[in-house]
Parts: structure tokens; C-alpha cells; sequence
């Protein structure tokens, strides 16, 4: 086996790696993150909603109230439509 061919081989090698080295460090120069504006949509609108509170008291209050006096009705045919829709949508 001869050194010298060892020795060229070694030589090309380094001298490519030199080359993936200086593109890889240019590439990370010119790294930019941009945001759509359906991401900033987005944030905002998780931004509002973690401001709302979770309770509606405006419309829980007259709903309790009812219900404590006992004026408070529901249909049947009514709560059956509606079990069944949302029984329909979860299959």
C-alpha cells in the first residue's frame, strides 16, 4: 500500500470539509422567523379568550334563580331532539 495516495485521499477530504463548514456557518447568518397574520389572528384571539371569564353570570343567574323557584321548565321534546342530535354527532 502506498502512503502517498493515502495522504491525496486525506487531503481532498479536508478540503471539502473546509467547504460544508463555510456554507453551514453562512447559512446560519441569514436564519429569519416570520409570523403569518393568521398566527397573529391567532394569538390575539387566545389572548382575549384567557381574558374571559368562565362562568357567563349574566346568563347563570336568572337560570338559578328559576330554578330555586321552581318556575323553571323544560320540554321533553325538546331535551329528546337534542340528546339525540348530539347522540348522532359523537357516532
Amino acid at each position: 500500500m502506498r502512503i502517498e495516495a493515502y495522504t491525496q485521499v486525506q487531503q481532498v477530504y479536508n478540503s471539502s470539509k473546509v467547504q460544508r463548514e463555510q456554507n453551514i456557518s453562512k447559512a446560519k447568518a441569514s436564519d429569519k422567523v416570520q409570523i403569518s397574520s393568521l398566527g397573529m389572528d391567532m394569538q390575539v384571539a387566545t389572548k382575549a379568550v384567557k381574558g374571559a371569564p368562565d362562568i357567563r353570570f349574566d346568563k347563570v343567574e336568572p337560570l338559578k334563580k328559576a330554578i330555586n323557584e321552581g318556575t323553571y321548565e323544560v320540554s321533553g321534546e325538546s331535551f329528546a331532539e337534542k340528546l339525540l342530535k348530539k347522540y348522532e354527532e359523537l357516532r
